[in-house]
């Protein structure tokens, strides 16, 4: 009897299993007629279309099947322009479905609903597309390793409530996604609903969270055949006006120009930028910069966002580098000040090509050409000036082949080359990277070589190498990584580093849950432990080990605990600002503790609290950051935030002098104040307030000179005035109308100041009136961009 329900058992283990692993597939079929997306289907092709239905959850509960109350329905049709989508969600208590409006792009409290498509069938890249419940878009581009949403493609969708719960109706275009140029198409499909009260996710293809890999697990789309595409040509002018106000006077700006977006075919496209203008992109977050490295800053520009996956794989390219600041200092003779010096390039025009053949390769190329810049040199006894060039005219290249096969695994070659015109130094960086997963997505082998070559005063070679083997599934994982980076490794031409010379070790071990216990929804607890030891000293340069717990509770708040010991003396080979020197640096522990609410809640707060404890007497830090946000309707929110981090008896580099390098014991402390407004008219009409106050300073109280073996020794001879106070003021106030699909209106209004001195001042009050006395600047501008598509134009014609 036991035998025979043993057997039953396998057998339904089996069933399940195969089920389960089984891709749905959904069979769309070609109209002819005019479609009005307008979430009512009331078009006859609706009616006989197959139905994708049967939904399982996603998360929390991986693969429960979704409730009959909550059914969900998507039909599909195409023709030569677009495919259609059609959504029906069932809800058995319609008014309490979420509808939070709010930017594009950002999710928000609302209920979604999701495609994604992999048109290559291939199970490595999605092209998704969301609407809310509210009627807001969001679209990314989707690999394993990320998602970009700053990639905007134009589609049209529409929302309608009802008293069943809610539909959308949607019209992709087939400029919007990349495919092969088959008679017949087999696209990988999956179908993603949010209900937001109850924090669940479900897909139409079960997405099985024991395994790593999520695009693999779609459906299939079939049926699209014999579709003759329209031109992919999208032209998208724009005219913009600045009025800029400081201390010195005003000036009036007027800039027009011109996008191009052009599909070479079904799988590439043409992106080029005629006449650039970046005047309305978000504000960079200066800092106190007192470490030996530059701010890494974000990229804001909509052309070096948008579709960059390809040029990003191996961590090459900072686009940043491109426009960024100027790269030569100036030689000044004797008497001789500089009055005027640039702090940015100006880009003259940049293309990027990409896309994927049939058979798997992905082909990018970027180009982009910024303009010679000078600085104005003034001789103060004659008051005669004269011009020096500080970045030449310069060309920089990304060039990428990224192949791909099994679905899961790719092998890529990368290279970057910046060359500047004259004398001026040039670079040039490759890099083979190979990714290499079982096709159960069970385990994972990845690794690169990269080779830099620098032709300056003085050229040099470099590289660097790495391998990593993973379990990428099931409820235990783990990782093992080495690398090595050989001293004249250098990419920050066109990319960025900052730690060279050394190799190192990592490994990493976890378990979670993947579906719900009595006490928590989902949770994770991870084991870390990472070496790196100094190629030419043989010195540990990072040695620690981490626990980080992390988890979301019953109710869906998340919580994050972490641990990290550093137990063996390190040395900093960085700080001293000199070849060959490095500095001793104690062990230490931190930790921190993190808490987030459950963001369905009207109100919610976030709270994270650090410290850490050197082995030094009276040295460590502290720290915390806080943030309420409340939204008092579905149209208005308001959210502050507050950064503050304390550094006692902090030691590091303030000066080299002819007596040897120094050090000061100093106490730093910085503070971030970050206050966002957002008021939704609708969802294509948003106002927006963002203000970001920083203050930052460091008041040295004992100067060290460093001694040979990395330790410090007590300076009383010195005693020049190395301390530091900064202020930073942003704020920016706009207002922008999507009034047709791709096209944008937008007003801002932006004010910024900054105030650098060595007189600490510690009083709120006077730090923050400095700075906005000190050289306030005042832009108002006006801009607006309209999308143009050629059939359009040629159809009017």
């Amino acid at each position: 009897m036991k035998k025979k329900y043993l057997f039953l058992l396998v057998l339904l283990i089996i069933f399940k299993n195969t089920v389960w692993s089984q891709k749905k597939v959904l069979v769309t079929k070609s109209t002819t007629e005019n479609i009005t997306i307008d979430g009512k289907f009331n078009e006859k092709a609706w009616i006989n279309a197959d139905v994708a239905t049967d939904f399982v959850m996603f998360e929390p509960d991986n693969g429960k099947p979704i409730s009959a109350d909550k059914k969900t329905e998507i039909k599909i049709i195409y023709d030569n322009n677009a495919v259609y989508i059609a959504a029906s969600m069932y809800d058995n208590e319609p008014t309490k479905i979420q509808r939070e409006i709010t930017n594009r792009d950002v999710f928000g409290v609302s209920d979604h609903f999701s495609v994604f498509i992999n048109g290559f069938n291939d199970g490595q890249q999605d092209f998704r597309f969301f609407v809310s419940a509210a009627g807001v878009q969001m679209d990314c581009l989707a690999t394993e390793d990320f998602e970009d949403f700053s990639w905007d493609a134009i589609w049209d969708s529409k929302v309608v409530l009802t008293d069943f719960g809610w539909t959308v109706e949607m019209k992709i275009p087939y400029a919007a996604l990349r495919f092969s140029n088959q008679e017949k198409q087999t696209w990988g499909i999956n179908f993603m609903r949010e209900i937001k009260r109850d924090v669940q996710k479900y897909t139409w293809n079960l997405v099985d969270t024991k395994i790593g890999a999520v695009i693999p697990q779609a459906g299939i789309l079939e049926g699209i055949s014999n579709i003759d595409t329209p031109t992919r040509l999208f032209l998208i002018p724009y005219s913009s006006i600045y009025n800029q106000r400081n201390d010195i006077g005003s000036e009036t700006t007027f800039k027009a120009g011109l996008d191009l977006k052009y599909g070479i075919n079904d799988s590439f496209t043409l992106d080029a930028i005629l006449v650039p203008d970046f005047g309305q992109t978000k504000f960079d977050n200066a800092i106190l910069i007192l470490e030996p490295f530059e701010q890494q800053f974000q990229e804001n520009r909509p052309f070096f966002t948008e579709g960059t996956d390809l040029f990003t794989k191996g961590n090459l390219f900072y686009s940043r580098r491109i426009g960024l600041a100027p790269t030569t200092e100036v030689n000044l003779n004797k008497d001789e000040e500089i009055t005027n010096y640039p702090n940015s390039v100006d880009l003259i025009n940049a293309v990027k090509v990409s896309g994927r053949t049939q058979k798997g390769l992905g082909v990018g190329f970027l180009n982009a050409v910024t303009e010679k810049t000078f600085a104005t040199i003034r001789d103060t006894i004659t008051n005669s000036q004269r011009k020096e060039v500080i970045e030449p005219l310069t060309n920089y290249n990304v060039l990428v082949f990224d192949q791909r096969f099994n679905q899961n695994s790719s092998v890529t070659f990368i290279n970057t080359n910046t060359t500047r015109n004259g004398g001026f130094r040039d670079a040039n960086v490759s890099g083979l990277l190979f990714d290499l997963s079982t096709k159960a997505n069970s385990y994972n082998l990845y690794g690169d070589f990269k080779y830099s070559t620098i032709n300056d005063v003085q050229d040099y070679n470099g590289y660097k190498t790495a391998i990593n083997f993973a379990k990428t599934s099931g409820k235990y994982r783990y990782l093992f990584s080495g690398k090595y980076i050989s001293e004249n490794y250098d990419i920050n031409d066109l990319g960025i580093i900052f730690y060279t010379n050394y190799h190192g070790f990592l490994a990493n071990g976890s378990y979670r849950i993947v579906n719900p216990t009595k006490v928590f929804n989902t949770f994770k607890v991870e084991q870390e432990f990472n070496a790196e030891i100094q190629n030419t000293f043989g010195k540990l340069q990072e040695a620690w080990y981490k626990t980080v717990l992390k988890g979301t509770t019953l109710n869906n708040d998340y919580f994050e605990f972490a641990f990290v010991a550093n137990p063996l003396v390190t040395y900093d080979f960085y700080e001293p600002r000199e070849y060959n020197r490095y500095v001793f640096i104690p062990k230490r522990v931190s930790s921190y503790f993190g808490i987030e609410m459950n963001r369905n809640h009207p109100f919610t707060f976030d709270l994270t609290i650090s410290g850490a404890k050197f082995d030094e007497e009276g040295r460590y830090n502290y720290g915390f950051y806080a943030s309420p946000k409340y939204r008092f309707n579905d149209k208005l929110s308001l959210a502050y935030a507050i950064d503050y981090l304390n550094k006692k008896n902090d030691r590091g580099w303030v000066d080299t002098t002819t007596d040897g390098i120094i050090f000061a014991e100093r106490n730093r402390e910085y503070i971030q104040h970050d206050f966002t407004g957002k008021y939704a008219i609708n969802e294509k009409m948003t106002i927006n307030l963002t203000a970001r106050y920083y203050w930052s300073y460091a008041k040295n109280h004992e100067f060290l000179t460093l001694q040979d073996d990395g330790k410090l020794a007590l300076n009383t001879l010195y005693n020049e005035n190395k301390n530091r106070n900064f202020n930073s003021w942003n704020f920016d106030l706009s207002y922008t109308w999507w009034f047709a699909p791709g096209s944008q209106l937008s007003f801002l209004y932006r004010n910024f100041a900054l105030d650098r001195t060595d007189a600490v001042e510690k009083n709120f009050s006077t730090n923050f009136k400095n700075v906005l006395n000190n050289n306030l600047t005042t832009n108002l501008s006006v801009s607006i961009r309209y999308f143009i598509d050629y059939n359009t134009i040629k159809n009017s014609f």
